[in-house]
């Protein structure tokens, strides 16, 4: 299959639903409103690459790498990450939807996730130490045996965290979050 090498080239308004997205490499290059619901980025590689309002809901992931890539204002419905090529993994969310999407096992240490939408995300066994929720809704999302020391979710809201099983040491929660370590007791708080 054919491979290819792109650098610092602008992806406009691109169905790759309809045309696939040729495998290969793309480094530094944006993808600007572009369609990727259900297309299969299958060992495609981005380096340094920002998508800017795109849909990428339900697309396969298998051994894709995202190395420094800054996702915002997209839609990112059960998209699977755990799938990822591991090795560099580092990304970036603002204002994005990630509802149903799993990052199990992954390694998110200082990751930013700004203004987003994480309902029913999954993050089980997830290291996510140093990272920043920043104005996310977590509403249903899962947090177990994972690493969320020194995480920052003072901004966010409608999660749901147990603190027996999660490693919480020094992360950092508002006054008026403190109910969502508190769920599993069923207890009352005004």
């Amino acid at each position: 299959m054919k491979q290819v090498f792109i650098v610092e080239k602008t992806f406009t308004k691109n169905d790759f639903k309809k045309n696939p997205l040729t495998k290969g490499e793309y480094e530094q290059c944006i993808f600007s409103n572009c369609d990727f619901s259900n297309s299969d980025l299958e060992v495609v590689r981005f380096l340094e690459c920002e998508f800017l309002d795109c849909n990428l809901s339900n697309a396969n992931l298998t051994r894709t790498a995202f190395n420094g890539v800054k996702f915002k204002d997209c839609k990112m419905l059960g998209l699977g990450f755990e799938n990822c090529n591991q090795f560099g993994f580092s990304v970036q969310f603002d204002n994005c939807t990630l509802d149903l999407s799993t990052f199990y096992q992954i390694k998110l240490k200082r990751t930013s996730f700004k203004n987003s939408k994480l309902h029913e995300a999954d993050f089980t066994e997830c290291d996510l130490s140093n990272s920043v929720f920043d104005n996310c809704d977590l509403t249903k999302a899962t947090f177990e045996n994972s690493i969320l020391e020194n995480v920052d979710f003072r901004t966010s809201f409608n999660y749901s965290i147990d603190p027996e099983i999660n490693r919480i040491k020094k992360s950092k929660f508002s006054l008026s979050g403190i109910a969502g370590l508190l769920d599993k007791y069923d207890i009352e708080i005004f």
